[in-house]
């Protein structure tokens, strides 16, 4: 079975996480996949939505590959970190903007790729959170998303607790933008995409890059480089 489902609506692709009978937990081989394919979407249409099969998004990474991710196997374990790294950072860094539409589970890894899209549309069966220390697990991967997001005290009640978000409560926290039915989720962000798709591109890619810079400048740094920006965008309009 394919783990992940492609489909082109014009200038957008949706992304379909695909292991529905492990509620589209991130194994290695799903893991690259969506890395791969976000890093092709980059170069080949002009807005994603990421969504998963079934009635979860994504459960976080499959413990059923933990058994070989040991001390004993070093090199497996560097790789496997560093690509869930690559992964949970990947959407912010991508040129064109990604969408979340997010139903049923999105926990820990899940709960990362949840957030770490530009945008995020839920259901309002959302159960959001981090248990992994229940598994004493640590979520040293997503934690940075999630303080970043949220703050310190609230990101960790969560990460030390393990409770789950509603789907208002992750709305109240900012933590996700629209709130809509379960089978409305695809169909919502779908909308959002396609009017990014509408946007000149370079305008967009320019305006997505500066955001995230100036969150993590000094306001001196910050303005400079929107100043920056400020020139190179009249070249975008013809």
């Amino acid at each position: 079975m394919t783990v992940l489902l492609t489909e082109d609506h014009g200038q957008v692709r949706v992304l379909t996480l695909n292991r529905p009978d492990k509620l589209n937990a991130l194994n290695t081989e799903l893991t690259r996949a969506l890395d791969d394919a976000l890093a092709t979407a980059e170069r080949e249409v002009r807005a994603v939505v990421l969504t998963g099969n079934g009635r979860g998004f994504c459960a976080g990474a499959d413990l059923g590959e933990f058994s070989s991710l040991t001390p004993a196997h070093a090199d497996a374990v560097l790789e496997r970190a560093e690509l869930t790294a690559r992964l949970q950072t990947r959407m912010q860094r991508l040129s064109v903007p990604v969408v979340a539409a997010v139903r049923g589970a999105a926990v820990g890894g899940g709960a990362g790729l949840a957030i770490g899209a530009d945008m995020t549309v839920a259901g309002t069966d959302l159960k959001f959170g981090y248990p992994e220390l229940k598994h004493a697990i640590v979520p040293a991967l997503v934690m940075t998303g999630l303080v970043r997001h949220l703050g310190r005290k609230p990101a960790f009640e969560l990460v030390s607790t393990g409770r789950l978000l509603t789907a208002a409560e992750a709305a109240g926290h900012g933590l996700v933008n629209r709130v809509v039915e379960p089978d409305e989720v695809v169909p919502a962000a779908l909308e959002i995409a396609q009017r990014w798709a509408e946007v000149e591109p370079r305008a967009l890619a320019a305006a997505k890059d500066l955001f995230y810079r100036v969150a993590d400048l000094p306001t001196d740094a910050a303005m400079r480089a929107g100043q920056d920006v400020n020139a190179l965008m009249r070249g975008f309009r013809q």
